[in-house]
């Protein structure tokens, strides 16, 4: 807490909670996204592709703010065994890889091609998705690196042996 802070009393808002806090955004969005989806199976398949395109926006900027979330902390006990193995991190991070460059080669292939206006918007949306994807690449390398176990005991060998010194 700053300085002017503690004398006036009032409490400082640090960025990192305010992320923390519009993270939790990832989920609405998320639901939007999976009711665009499903639209075309109550509605008919007319105006298929734009529920799709809007499901993959949704979901894109779902994923996207969910990177917003402090990655110190694990989601769960499964996330938790995948980030401090070193291997299923290194396998987890190439998957993630995958996950958002396939979409962005693919959508921008479509954009370039599309033969009519719902293909374009459509790959647009897979545009958005993998930029969001991006996002959450980022944070899960960031993950990694933080809750390796292999790293975590090296760090307290060196911190030991210098306590010792």
């Amino acid at each position: 807490m700053s300085l002017r802070a503690r004398v006036s009393g009032v409490r400082q808002l640090e960025p990192r909670q305010v992320f923390q806090a519009l993270s939790y955004l990832q989920y609405p969005a998320m639901l939007a996204g999976l009711a665009s989806a499903a639209r075309p199976l109550f509605n008919g398949m007319d105006g298929m592709l734009e529920a799709y395109n809007s499901a993959l926006l949704y979901l894109g900027v779902g994923v996207g703010l969910s990177s917003l979330q402090d990655p110190d902390k694990t989601q769960n006990e499964m996330s938790r065994r995948v980030w401090e193995d070193p291997r299923k991190a290194y396998l987890m991070l190439w998957v993630l890889a995958l996950s958002a460059l396939l979409p962005i080669v693919l959508g921008l292939l479509g954009t370039a091609l599309a033969s009519s206006t719902a293909l374009s918007q459509l790959s647009w949306g897979f545009v958005a998705y993998g930029l969001g994807m991006l996002g959450l690449l980022k944070t899960a390398i960031v993950m990694r690196e933080r809750h390796r176990l292999d790293k975590r005991a090296i760090a307290g060998a060196a911190t030991d042996m210098e306590e010792s010194a």
